[in-house]
């Protein structure tokens, strides 16, 4: 990941050697300042600065042991690398533990220390991008599905502040999972309105007791009816009636449900008192009602009716650049859920939720989300690893266990594992990266 706005600052008391390594970062692209004095370099500091900090261990005054327990206390997320002498390794080992990114001993190669400066930038810039994201999660109102900055979202949030607190009818269109429900929420919430907000999926009703269920009925309706039933209408009144997938509701009893909404009337079943009713209709669909229309599949006359506004959902693949957002919230969500303490996405995870399609949406990413907070989530592609893959993270492993049971001391590492100590410190300059990450 390309980050230039991510710099690195160079502490060394060196001139030589800082303006060296100075000319070096420069020529790869970059972005750096130097520092002679590790002081100089904490005054500088701004909260959440975009900077990962490059430091040399021995310097006069406050040496780099002592700048990086000062950056810690200001930010434990500032990824600080270190550069000794061939005798401070054990130091710089205690100094991973502390919180160091990664040391280097000296004379290192250019590269390499390069590679893990790359690494400590994208680890910062996706710090400061989440901690971003959770700062928009505070400030936002309004259910999840609203969340992001795409010109279709922003749209769809002022059409709903435009029209909450009105009485028109309202068709929402959208694909499954992106959040019908919500936007009929959304509207409800804005309305004013002190009654219930009662949701019906219409395909889910069976047929034979739809009516019953939608209308009500009276004592002696039907057998086993021996009590008045009110009915779904009735109970929205003075609120919000949502139909979902309206399209699955009975020919029928289309007509029924048009007449209370020319008249705000209806009929129990079984009974001849017209009631007066005063609930805002909010319906959603995920077909063409005025195709279905045409060919006689739902009344025109009802789809006009219930088509005075429109609200167009747009579905996940079209706002992509809401998943970030999307995501860190169904996350923080999940670890509250499942009281888990997970750590924000990586930025390859992020790059992975951006290409994916979500023909499932805003319902997809959730579970998603859950899957990831929970250690569930299917592979992204083919990770098996080669034999001498798997034998160099076994040694790794090995590796880290030894000096974390000698406390860092290489000489005892190394007689546990039965290896020289050059040969522990090569292999600790070696997988200096995996070491340091996993302290």
């Amino acid at each position: 990941m390309n980050n230039p706005e991510i710099e690195v600052w160079l502490v060394e008391d060196d001139e030589d050697v800082r303006q060296t390594l100075l000319q070096t970062l420069l020529l790869s692209d970059i972005k750096a300042r130097g520092f002679a004095r590790a002081e100089q370099a904490l005054q500088a500091l701004s909260p959440e600065a975009p900077v990962v900090v490059l430091s040399d261990v021995r310097m006069p005054g406050m040496d780099g042991l002592a700048l990086l327990q000062r950056l810690q206390q200001r930010d434990a997320e500032l990824p600080v690398l270190l550069l000794t002498g061939h005798g401070d390794i054990p130091m710089a080992v205690a100094a991973m533990r502390l919180g160091a990114q990664d040391f280097f001993e000296k004379p290192y190669e250019p590269e390499q220390l390069l590679h893990s400066l790359r690494r400590a930038m994208d680890k910062r810039a996706l710090v400061l991008e989440n901690r971003q994201l959770k700062r928009q999660l505070a400030a936002s109102r309004g259910p999840a599905l609203l969340l992001g900055h795409s010109p279709q979202i922003e749209l769809l949030r002022r059409q709903i502040d435009n029209i909450a607190d009105t009485n028109a009818s309202v068709l929402i269109l959208g694909d499954t999972g992106t959040g019908k429900e919500m936007v009929a929420r959304s509207l409800h919430q804005g309305s004013g309105r002190k009654g219930h907000f009662v949701a019906v999926n219409c395909t889910a009703l069976p047929e034979s007791i739809f009516e019953s269920e939608m209308f009500g009925a009276e004592p002696g309706a039907f057998t086993g009816v021996t009590k008045r039933r009110i009915g779904k209408i009735e109970h929205a009144d003075g609120g919000t009636l949502f139909l979902d997938e309206i399209e699955g509701m009975p020919l029928n009893l289309q007509a029924k449900l048009l007449r209370v909404l020319q008249e705000s009337v209806l009929e129990r079943l079984g009974g001849n008192k017209l009631i007066e009713v005063d609930a805002r209709v909010v319906a959603a669909t995920k077909i063409d009602l005025q195709t279905a229309g045409e060919a006689g599949l739902f009344r025109s006359d009802l789809y006009f009716r219930l088509n005075v506004v429109t609200l167009q959902i747009p579905p996940l693949r079209e706002r992509r650049a809401d998943i970030p957002l999307l995501f860190l919230h169904f996350v923080e969500q999940a670890k509250a859920q499942y009281n888990r303490d997970t750590p924000p996405p990586g930025d390859e995870l992020v790059q992975q939720l951006l290409k994916r399609d979500w023909p499932g949406n805003v319902r997809e990413l959730r579970h998603y989300a859950e899957q990831y907070v929970l250690g569930v989530l299917p592979p992204a592609g083919d990770t098996r690893l080669t034999l001498p893959q798997q034998l160099a993270e076994l040694e790794q492993q090995l590796i880290l266990a030894a000096m974390n049971q000698a406390d860092g001391n290489v000489a005892l590492a190394a007689e546990r594992l039965g290896i020289p100590r050059k040969t522990l410190y090569d292999k600790l300059a070696k997988y200096r990266h995996q070491t340091g990450g996993a302290s």
